[in-house]
């Protein structure tokens, strides 16, 4: 996992913040179901590429969720755009290398990233919060076939919404390189979105932790 030097208390706290009160002044939302709401801007500095914030409601228990989001190996059962993920060392920490599907005819994208879990009491609430944030690592080359992700970053927070259920808010940024034209890029990930937590959602229905799956 990550050392606490990539991260910053206030990113975390940040997290937490946007889960008891979303931000979204400014944003659209251009994706709506009946138990998540995508809501997206344009980047300033990237013109034509989009950010997400998401909030929703995942039929899983905080800590159960959070398990299966963090469980690497069980993730390359689920979900479907996964082609090749593991763990690195990467100047003496842990990292993910992670290989992505892409549909056709867009090319394969592969991204090194760095990760961290904590849980925190917030506002009285126990929040279990994930950051995760691309890293550049020029030793580890790309490989033949693959774009290579240089801007990716993530945040997840996650509480309990009742005994069986939790209240999710998640940031999204993705720059996949290569040539795909942003309006192409910004209608799969909108629509993508939703999809990603419902087969989360169907993993942690399934799930068994790694000692459970051992025996």
């Amino acid at each position: 996992m990550a050392s606490a030097s990539r991260f910053s208390e206030e990113e975390f706290q940040k997290a937490c913040a946007e889960l008891q009160h979303l931000q979204v002044s400014g944003w659209e939302l251009p994706v709506v179901t009946s138990v998540v709401k995508v809501y997206q801007r344009p980047l300033k500095k990237l013109t034509g590429l989009h950010e997400y914030k998401v909030s929703g409601i995942v039929r899983s228990p905080p800590d159960l969720l959070a398990d299966v989001y963090m469980d690497l190996e069980y993730r390359k059962q689920w979900d479907q755009y996964v082609q090749e993920l593991r763990e690195i060392k990467v100047d003496g920490e842990e990292a993910v290398y992670w290989q992505m599907k892409y549909p056709f005819p867009m090319s394969n994208r592969d991204c090194v990233y760095v990760r961290q879990r904590r849980e925190l009491n917030f506002e009285g609430r126990k929040v279990h919060v994930i950051l995760a944030q691309s890293i550049s690592v020029p030793w580890f080359s790309e490989k033949s076939g693959m774009i290579r992700v240089k801007q990716y970053k993530q945040s997840l927070a996650i509480q309990s919404y009742d005994s069986w259920r939790s209240e999710v808010f998640m940031y999204y940024f993705n720059n996949p390189g290569g040539q795909i034209p942003f309006w192409i890029l910004n209608n799969f990930t909108k629509s993508e979105i939703p999809g990603f937590l419902r087969d989360l959602e169907n993993a942690c229905l399934k799930y068994h932790r790694a000692e459970e799956r051992d025996l």
